[in-house]
């Protein structure tokens, strides 16, 4: 589902030059719920945006679905994003004048999807995540976790090939974390949505299925959870 292939990515300020990946390899098989872990400053960051083809890298190829996002125009990938990526973001970005059921909505009204079926498909994705008596509610009438569960939905409304989570559970207390985590497991598992979990939590990483770690830009471990036991001649590079 998603291939990253020596991809190595520089910034320029001026006449200084900065890396801040190196040749990064890895693969993530369809359905599978991988973590991407690293501390503040090891890359993380800028690699979920060049998965997410919001940047382009300095060198190397990125495939979601077989499709290199390098030799996409801006506009071609724009339209990739809304059919192909789904986004949870540890801040939310629910749209405050939006109801629940409105903001789960939203990327499908970009489809230019029918009304009636925009809310079929929305409140079903709230009783997924738990809340489908909330959908008439406001964002500032729901607590956090609340507001998490909804950008979970709205993330899955477009049926997505791949989802990118960026510290979902970053703003959430332990208790309403192992809630989230909770519920986007047995997401991937109900649904066979890819997950691509971004983190710098080792505890949130070691729930998922396999754990690629960077730091200072190199990835420097490529493992499966006890969860997923490795098959036999180790680490899997899936394509």
């Amino acid at each position: 589902m998603l291939r990253v292939e020596k991809v190595s990515h520089t910034f320029k300020n001026g006449s200084e030059t900065t890396s801040v990946l190196h040749d990064i390899n890895f693969a993530v098989k369809q359905g599978e719920m991988v973590a991407l872990l690293g501390s503040s400053g090891s890359g993380k960051s800028t690699m979920l945006n060049l998965m997410a083809g919001l940047m382009k890298p300095t060198e190397g190829h990125i495939f979601i679905a077989d499709h290199d996002l390098v030799k996409m125009s801006e506009n071609k990938l724009s339209v990739f994003r809304r059919k192909h990526i789904g986004f949870i973001f540890q801040a939310y970005e629910l749209i405050t004048s939006l109801t629940v059921r409105e903001n789960v909505e939203l990327p499908l009204v970009f489809q230019s999807v029918a009304p009636s079926i925009r809310k079929q498909k929305a409140m079903a994705l709230l009783e997924n995540v738990g809340i489908p008596d909330k959908a008439d509610l406001f964002p500032s009438q729901l607590s956090g976790g609340q507001q998490q569960r909804v950008s979970i939905a709205r993330s899955l409304i477009t049926e997505p090939s791949v989802i990118f989570a960026d510290e979902p559970t970053g703003n959430l207390d332990s208790k309403t974390e192992k809630e989230i985590i909770g519920i986007l497991l047995n997401l991937n598992k109900k649904m066979k949505t890819t997950f691509i979990v971004v983190t710098h939590d080792q505890e949130v990483a070691e729930q998922m299925q396999r754990i690629f770690t960077l730091r200072d830009g190199y990835m420097i471990t490529k493992k499966q959870t006890p969860a997923e036991p490795e098959s036999e001649g180790g680490e899997v590079h899936a394509d």
